[in-house]
């Protein structure tokens, strides 16, 4: 069977629309937004560090921007959302992509877990306030970057904090099976509601980025020798791993729904390097119930509810 290679050369040219790029200063976040500006997009960085937002956009060039965004606070989350939507009438592209990983149990100053915090309930009240303005442009997109960790995630809704039983691994997963719940759940109520906005999901493979640096010292330890092990077969390197959000992000062809990640076809790999492609995701990402349940959770923790069916 012939290699699916869609790359950076097929994406269209972006000259008039607005992206926002959460954690764009580095890793992912960094190289999509370098892609997206390089094809005349104006790109906005919503990064918790101002200054290394500020360092990244003058390395990328062209209209590049910053706002403040810190995703496990729900007061920087809506300050930040103002400030989007007092800037810009309309949005093209939002970019769910910054998260943390592995870490160890922390409270956020809302009470939430900071893994939940930063990978799902900040991602979801952002796109919540911003919506109107991803509404009035036709076309838009909303892309939030999963993992392969969410097929041994699982939607805890009775230690959903992690307050009885925590696991940095656990809390992971479950916050990348969330960032899928969301996308699907998102993308039937904007279908539902007839309106041009999509939402979709992606995965990079296993990319050694700046994420790992949120993990413990004894999760890096952990980690490290692994990915050494398996790095001549099984980790890309960030302009390959960039490339499935950058397809849900960019491709014409691309509907609300779809979910791409790397796909080398071959007995080894498992999928998790190689060119963007559609790939299925694990069943527990198809759970409606489930999907609908998060929906309801997410809106009463942030206060922030869509108005869409």
């Amino acid at each position: 069977m012939a290699r699916q290679r869609w790359t950076e050369a097929d994406i269209p040219d972006l000259a008039g629309r607005t992206a926002v790029v959460t954690g764009g200063n580095a890793g992912l976040g960094l190289q999509i937004s370098r892609v997206l500006a390089g094809r005349g997009a104006q790109v906005v960085l919503a990064c918790r560090s101002v200054e290394k937002a500020k360092a990244a956009a003058a390395s990328i060039g062209g209209d590049t921007a910053v706002v403040r965004l810190d995703l496990a606070s729900l007061a920087s989350v809506r300050s930040a959302a103002e400030e989007i939507r007092g800037r810009y009438p309309r949005l093209d592209l939002l970019i769910n992509n910054a998260g943390v990983m592995d870490i160890p149990y922390q409270r956020t100053s809302d009470g939430f877990e900071l893994t939940l915090a930063t990978n799902h309930l900040g991602h979801f009240a952002l796109t919540g306030l911003v919506l109107d303005r991803l509404l009035a442009a036709e076309g838009s997109r909303v892309v939030t970057m999963s993992s392969i960790s969410h097929l041994w995630g699982r939607i805890d809704f009775d230690d959903l904090q992690g307050e009885r039983d925590y696991r940095p691994e656990a809390a992971y997963g479950q916050s990348k099976l969330a960032n899928l719940l969301f996308t699907f759940e998102l993308d039937h109520r904007l279908r539902a509601a007839g309106v041009q906005t999509s939402a979709l999901a992606a995965h990079p493979g296993i990319v050694y980025t700046d994420l790992f640096a949120t993990a413990s010292k004894r999760e890096q330890a952990r980690l490290k020798p692994q990915l050494r092990i398996i790095n001549f077969w099984a980790v890309q390197d960030v302009r390959m791993g960039a490339l499935p959000a950058l397809r849900a992000a960019t491709d014409p062809a691309a509907r609300g729904g779809d979910y791409f990640g790397p796909r080398r076809y071959g007995l080894r790999s498992r999928f998790l390097t190689g060119f963007p492609a559609l790939v299925e995701p694990g069943d527990s990402a198809r759970d409606a119930a489930a999907a609908d349940r998060l929906w309801q959770v997410s809106e009463q923790l942030t206060g922030v509810p869509y108005g869409i069916a």
